[in-house]
């Protein structure tokens, strides 16, 4: 991989374990959405039950997980099935260094393996760097539009 020389350079994606919990879980927070390891492993035992959901991690040669991301197969009547990124995170102190390009190539891949032609990305929009990473990775913004949320 890229930038550095050192052997914890080297990075490998490879499905995320329920070990990796406290990894995703600390990414979690940089993202914005806090979890504690228990939330997360309860969360990714139940992704890795999912056919169509799948959760990589980026891990350096020393064992730590320094990003993560998680995609699904989406099925609606308006588009032909895609798979949709749920969630990408790289370390922050790991970032511009081809992790997240090695991530969505890793989503890619898995979706042609799920016979999906598109794979889509929502993006807030106050991350700037997020949508310049997206654009040089060769996505296009097709859409803006509001959330609704209601809690039940």
């Amino acid at each position: 991989m890229g930038k550095g020389t050192g052997d914890s350079d080297r990075v490998t994606v490879r499905l995320a374990r329920t070990s990796d919990a406290r990894h995703i879980a600390t990414l979690c927070l940089q993202l914005g959405y806090p979890a504690s390891q228990g939330q997360v492993q309860r969360r990714l035992e139940r992704i890795q039950q999912e056919n169509h959901h799948a959760l990589y991690v980026a891990e350096r040669s020393d064992g730590h997980v320094i990003g993560w991301v998680h995609a699904y197969v989406r099925h609606l009547v308006v588009v032909d099935a895609h798979a949709e990124v749920g969630g990408l995170i790289v370390d922050q102190d790991c970032r511009k260094r081809g992790v997240g390009r090695l991530l969505m190539q890793t989503v890619e891949q898995w979706a042609r393996r799920q016979g999906c032609r598109a794979v889509r990305v929502r993006s807030n929009v106050v991350r700037e760097g997020a949508h310049a990473f997206y654009k040089r990775i060769g996505y296009s913004t097709v859409k803006n539009q509001a959330v609704f949320y209601k809690e039940l």
